[in-house]
């Protein structure tokens, strides 16, 4: 069966360096336009504007009487009809939002995705009035935890159009490690920001460490909070027992994952309402053959059974953390068993191209309606 033309908004231009969007942009069959740079996007994939510069774009406006948003609008639904778009792929809720006008100018049925930040940040929800035109426009919305279909359910989703589908990753490319063999190093990999909560992985580990010396930890990745955590590593006497590595490339997380006992990720709800999707890299960790030590936070639960493939706690509570965290340094067998259980399950229920093709499935089915 032949795809349907596809166009996908992307409202960053370094869309790349999102792993979930740049799967769809790399792997979605029938993907005839790219569109970014905003939720109502300004530029093609090869970043032409789709409207001239700011001067002959006032000359426009006043001529056809129309806002610079509107005329965007307009350039917008015209693009969809000559590359004859039978659906639109609108990466996060806002970006759906803005697209409902185009796409009901060109006649395109609509599939917003959520991502995780969009579905309850408060600010993000009072901007987009709890996103009521989408849930009632939109051919589909897709969202990637069982907690974020909730919540979209609670904010008026219909039931026959909400499609829960998690990430997928490339399997194949981490190899089932031995965390029995291990040291009882664990790894931490994220960007650093409130709801990953670099600090309170931190906290916990100093509990574990002062019990047990010979732990480590390497906490991979950069963002707002790094130096904070840095001067926290100084302040708690951790110099040489955390390293701070920055940003890895993927291949040197797959080989840090490789020689580490254990994941760790002290994920939580932000004083407004950020949440995770279903982080990537636990994903990854899983299929490392790591457990994974973490919170039960968003997706999280969805994808780590307690006691099966990791160990869970509630979010803020450092003492059980921590003593996971002893467990795990305890207890090479247990890590090695709750490893070989997480990569089982990612092989049998997360590989991106099983992802992408219910992915497709849903855009299709759009796209017939």
């Amino acid at each position: 069966m032949t795809a349907a033309r596809l166009c996908i908004v992307s409202p960053n231009r370094d869309a790349w360096s999102e792993t979930f969007i740049a799967a769809h942009l790399r792997h979605l069959p029938g993907a005839a336009l790219v569109l970014t740079d905003g939720h109502l996007p300004r530029r093609d994939a090869g970043g032409a504007l789709l409207l001239p510069p700011t001067l002959a774009r006032r000359v426009a406006s006043r001529l056809l009487g129309a806002s610079p948003v509107a005329l965007l609008e307009r350039r917008i639904a015209r693009q969809l009809q000559r590359h004859r778009i039978q659906v639109l792929l609108a990466e996060y809720g806002p970006t759906g939002e803005a697209m409902l006008e185009p796409c009901r100018r060109a006649g395109v049925p609509l599939v917003v995705h959520f991502h995780g930040v969009d579905a309850f940040h408060v600010k993000l929800l009072e901007d987009h009035a709890r996103y009521r035109r989408i849930l009632e426009h939109a051919a589909a919305v897709v969202v990637v935890s069982r907690e974020m279909e909730r919540q979209l359910l609670d904010l008026g989703a219909d039931r026959a159009r909400l499609h829960y589908n998690c990430y997928g990753i490339d399997v194949e490319r981490f190899r089932a490690g031995r965390p029995d063999e291990a040291p009882p190093h664990f790894l931490a990999v994220g960007r650093f920001v409130d709801k990953k909560a670099p600090h309170l992985t931190l906290l916990a580990f100093h509990q574990a460490w002062r019990r047990d010396p010979r732990m480590r930890l390497t906490m991979a990745g950069n963002g707002p909070l790094w130096d904070s955590t840095r001067q926290l590593v100084a302040a708690l006497g951790l110099e040489g027992v955390v390293d701070l590595p920055g940003v890895l490339t993927p291949e040197q997380v797959a080989g840090r994952m490789a020689t580490a006992r254990a994941f760790v990720q002290h994920s939580v709800i932000t004083a407004d309402n950020d949440h995770e999707g279903t982080p990537l890299s636990v994903l990854e960790a899983m299929a490392s053959g790591l457990p994974v030590l973490s919170t039960r936070h968003a997706g999280i639960p969805d994808v780590v059974e307690h006691e099966v493939s990791g160990l869970l706690c509630a979010e803020r509570d450092l003492e059980a953390m921590a003593g996971h965290l002893l467990r795990i340094a305890a207890d090479p067998a247990l890590a090695l068993r709750m490893g070989q259980a997480g990569r089982t399950h990612a092989e049998q229920r997360h590989r991106v191209e099983d992802s992408l093709a219910r992915l497709a499935a849903i855009l299709a089915g759009a796209a017939r309606r």
